[in-house]
């Protein structure tokens, strides 16, 4: 059940996207802009209330221990939020905005098709190792309510059509291998969003190393090319061609 919400002030708008820092200096500062400072104390309830989320799973954080992570009051918090249940709404839909400029970005910047997915997925992993990101993969949306879950959805089926559109770029110029597109589109999302679980910040693997190393697996394979020598993929486990899908 959401949290009980008392009285607060004026709604405050979202928070630019951005994937920062996962260290999280308050905002209760040094006084700036009005604006600037609201924007920037929203996101900060945002961001924290991601980590926790991340770190206890949603069920299990609190609006308490987002107030005492930011060292304000629960009063203060609400102040910037409506519920619980919207701040998850507001870091899911973060993360996916971010995912999604990050494949446009890619596109906009021209050259092969190859390179812009190279270029989106390495922009990926970046985003799903960071807080709003690996709320997207950790958390979810299971908690909230039928009409937030279909919001959320039309975002990752744009997502999806996207990655799906790069791939049928690169089949069309030669610089991917005729395939599924949508079945290549759903594996390297999957494979990529995964490392949203795995991934420990201050862990053994930076990041860019780790995107590094799956785009190689995923653009490469991991067949050598002595066993590509000695026939290996075989023709009958070649993906058929003819049945591609067009969705």
């Amino acid at each position: 059940m959401p949290e009980a919400r008392p009285p607060r002030g004026a709604a405050s708008s979202a928070p630019a996207p951005a994937a920062a820092a996962q260290a999280l200096a308050s905002p209760w500062g040094p006084v700036r802009g009005r604006a600037q400072q609201r924007a920037l104390k929203r996101e900060a309830v945002l961001r924290t209330a991601a980590q926790l989320f991340n770190e206890k799973g949603y069920a299990a954080s609190t609006l308490d221990e987002v107030a005492e992570r930011l060292g304000v009051s629960k009063p203060t918090v609400y102040y910037y939020v409506d519920s619980k249940d919207a701040i998850l709404f507001e870091c899911v839909r973060t993360g996916l905005e971010l995912l999604q400029n990050a494949i446009r970005d890619a596109d906009a910047a021209g050259g092969r098709a190859i390179d812009k997915l190279v270029a989106a997925m390495r922009q990926y992993v970046a985003i799903v190792t960071t807080d709003f990101g690996r709320c997207v993969i950790r958390v979810g949306d299971d908690a909230l309510s039928p009409g937030n879950q279909r919001k959320l959805r039309r975002m990752k089926i744009t997502l999806d059509r996207e990655f799906r559109a790069l791939v049928r770029q690169g089949m069309d110029e030669g610089s991917i291998a005729p395939c599924d597109p949508k079945v290549a589109a759903f594996a390297v999302a999957g494979a990529l969003s995964w490392i949203g679980r795995w991934y420990r910040p201050g862990g053994g693997l930076a990041p860019a190393d780790i995107a590094a190393q799956c785009i190689a697996l995923l653009t490469r394979g991991l067949c050598s090319e002595t066993a590509r020598a000695g026939g290996y993929p075989s023709n009958s486990s070649r993906p058929d061609t003819a049945g591609l899908s067009t969705d």
